[in-house]
């Protein structure tokens, strides 16, 4: 069973930058695709980029696009989610999760490009004050 964890969020101030990290352990990493998703209070759960299980295909979210670039390192079995010019409407719980099912579509947005997830972490906190 695929398990995956992620680190790296914190408290940075708007305008900054974060690192995400997904690290899995008890499967194939490099079989699955991956996604990266948010949570923000109050609100549902938003896909913010996918990559495919060999990282050429990615998609984002239309909020993040130019500003938030998803990597993987399938010798890590590690993937990357780096934040940019981070905004307050980017805080949120950030979660990763996986699937071996493919990339539907690259260089589309979340919705149109990336499939269904199953496998899931447990998240990390990131928060942008006003």
């Amino acid at each position: 069973q695929l398990q995956l964890v992620e680190s790296g969020g914190g408290l940075v101030q708007p305008g900054g930058s974060l690192r995400l990290s997904c690290a899995a352990s008890g499967g194939a990493m490099e079989f699955y695709s991956i996604g990266w998703f948010r949570q923000a209070p109050g609100k549902e759960r938003e896909g913010v980029s996918c990559i495919s299980a060999s990282g050429k295909s990615t998609n984002y979210a239309d909020s993040v696009t130019g500003r938030f670039t998803i990597s993987r390192d399938n010798g890590k079995k590690t993937v990357y989610l780096q934040m940019n010019s981070l905004r307050p409407e980017d805080t949120a719980v950030y979660y990763c999760a996986a699937t071996p099912a493919g990339v539907l579509f690259a260089g589309r947005t979340f919705d149109v490009g990336c499939p269904q997830f199953e496998h899931w972490g447990q998240g990390t906190l990131v928060t942008v004050p006003e």
